[in-house]
């Protein structure tokens, strides 16, 4: 089970995007990722809130991973921001 969360240094964890019905153009657009970092119990704590609050679905968020401190996991929300 725990295997299902070890990182692959090679990879990159990506996040699907979906595209804006904006008829905005893809140049004025900017990608930020937003990183929570700590406890699993944490890090869901703060995604579910953010739910609450409308700022992100639960499954915008890419899976727990862990990090390099033990008992420590990280989760990103990749957003594209339109840049004026």
């Amino acid at each position: 089970m725990i295997e299902d969360f070890i990182p692959d240094a090679t990879e990159t964890p990506t996040i699907p995007v979906t595209p804006s019905a904006s008829s905005e153009s893809t140049s004025n657009r900017e990608p930020v990722k937003i990183l929570v970092i700590g406890s699993p119990k944490g890090v869901n704590n703060i995604i579910q809130t953010l739910y609450r609050l409308r700022f992100a679905e639960v499954r915008e968020w890419s899976p727990l991973q862990p990090t390099a401190n033990p008992g420590e996991v990280v989760s990103i929300l990749k957003r594209q921001l339109s840049i004026r």
